[in-house]
């Protein structure tokens, strides 16, 4: 043990791990090998395929690579149930959706700590929000179960929804799409991420003993080819896809002339812009959020950074300052402010975007930071002198990948914020009010405008390319 003197002269933070105790056992339980869950029942694990903890490289478990012959079963199971559960009414439904949230508020720290396990994202995320985020979903939406009859009297369900989701945010994503479903009187078949898959299975247990009818909710695993099995499937009434832009362009073609609805939920290269008159030292605490939250893995993480030329020089003194004390270690540490990349092709294909911008004439800044020797860990990154139409600069990197450029004024601001196919999010930083307002007026995105002393919700005022929102009530309904 240090002295107490030299912690304090230091303030190093020292290692405060999280116990995985609980999560290792529920694995053991299943002697690590996870069947299908459809219609309330786990068929004998088969085809199997390994999935890893991302820190450290260990086996976490096998999954089954779910069939055309599992999906059918799936579809089935789910179109079975479907009318009866329809027929039970909002307020019977809410029942079902309010004992899942608290099932979920139960096992919360069992969720999180295999989140962390399976996704390589610091328990802190897990614990505080995604899993206290995943129980609110349920709970919000057992509301809308008992006001259905009232606020959409002339609706009806979909019908069978087909949901398929990333590995960024398995359990939270997962509540995004069941959650409304259920309220609505349809019943679901769904497949969480190839990588991600654990969280999605032990909510199959919620499932069951919440004692949710039969069909209701199915969970099938696999890789791509089961995500297209789903999208190709005649039995589904409704699409719900989470996931890149180029996937979703490839499912809105699947799905056209088919008469499914369909939902899409895709990427984005979010600008944040701070002008001169900013506070800039919480416009830095506000961008380390944004863009290196989660590890940069998130569809509106702030990865485009437009600061005002006449404080770039400071700003990103202050930002690379701030870089320099950021903590990339074991996700499963408290103390840790970054975690480990989901997948060793992720981590690839990070990589070779930097080398890219490289290749393009970007000034590459990464902290003098130690990095685990074991896992998959990705630095945070800063790459500087590119230009606006640069690829590195356009595409989605999903990853701690942060690339800035510099503006004279508030029109040009707008003018490169609007300079991308993307249309997901956006952040304005300036201690002018009417500044703010105006340049919001602009955008086209979902906005949050950072004033002195004030925070705006954000404002949804546009939609990103070939995105129609992720799944909301009105999504799941019908009119009759």
């Amino acid at each position: 043990m240090k002295p107490i003197t030299e912690i304090l002269a230091t303030m190093e933070y020292g290692p405060s791990p999280e116990s995985t105790t609980d999560a290792q056992a529920w694995l053991d339980r299943h002697q690590r090998r996870f069947g299908l869950f459809i219609d309330n029942r786990w068929s004998e694990p088969t085809a199997l395929f390994a999935s890893h903890n991302p820190a450290d490289g260990s086996l976490l478990a096998e999954l089954t690579q779910a069939s055309a012959e599992d999906i059918d079963r799936a579809v089935a199971a789910a179109r079975r149930a479907q009318p009866e559960w329809a027929a039970l009414g909002g307020h019977r439904r809410a029942r079902q959706l309010y004992a899942l949230a608290r099932l979920i508020q139960k096992h919360s720290r069992l969720f999180a700590v295999l989140e962390t396990l399976d996704n390589g994202k610091p328990i802190r995320e897990t614990r505080d929000i995604d899993i206290p985020l995943a129980a609110r979903h349920f709970y919000h939406h057992a509301g809308w179960a008992q006001l259905l009859s009232q606020e959409f009297a002339d609706y009806r369900p979909v019908g069978v929804v087909g949901q398929i989701v990333p590995w960024n945010f398995p359990l939270l994503m997962l509540s995004w799409k069941i959650a409304p479903a259920l309220a609505c009187g349809n019943t679901v078949v769904f497949k969480p991420a190839e990588f991600t898959s654990l969280s999605a299975l032990l909510f199959a247990e919620l499932c069951q003993q919440a004692e949710l009818p039969a069909g209701v909710v199915n969970i099938i695993t696999g890789d791509g080819q089961v995500g297209e099995g789903i999208v190709k499937h005649h039995g589904i009434d409704k699409l719900a896809f989470t996931g890149s832009t180029e996937v979703g362009r490839l499912i809105r073609r699947a799905t056209a002339g088919s008469g499914k609805k369909l939902s899409l939920e895709l990427g984005g290269k979010s600008p944040f812009i701070v002008f001169e008159d900013a506070d800039l030292d919480a416009a830095a605490e506000g961008l380390v959020d944004s863009i290196w939250f989660n590890q940069g893995q998130v569809c509106c993480a702030g990865s485009r950074l437009l600061v005002q030329e006449n404080v770039a020089e400071s700003f990103l003194n202050k930002l690379k300052k701030r870089m320099e004390h950021l903590r990339v270690g074991d996700p499963l540490d408290k103390c840790i402010d970054m975690g480990a990349i989901v997948d060793q092709s992720q981590w690839n294909m990070i990589d070779s975007w930097v080398k890219i911008g490289i290749r393009e004439g970007g000034e590459v800044f990464q902290p003098d930071i130690d990095l685990p020797k074991r896992g998959i860990f990705y630095p945070p990154t800063l790459i500087t002198n590119l230009e606006p139409a640069a690829e590195a600069v356009q595409e989605e990197i999903f990853g701690p990948i942060l690339v800035s450029l510099t503006f004279r004024s508030p029109s040009e601001a707008i003018e490169l914020a609007n300079n991308t196919r993307y249309g997901l999010a956006a952040s304005v930083w300036s201690e002018n009010i009417n500044l703010a307002l105006d340049a919001n007026s602009g955008l086209p995105y979902r906005t949050r405008l950072r004033l002195a002393n004030m925070n705006f919700r954000p404002l949804e005022t546009g939609e990103m390319m070939l995105n129609r929102r992720s799944p909301k009530l009105s999504d799941m309904l019908l009119r009759s």
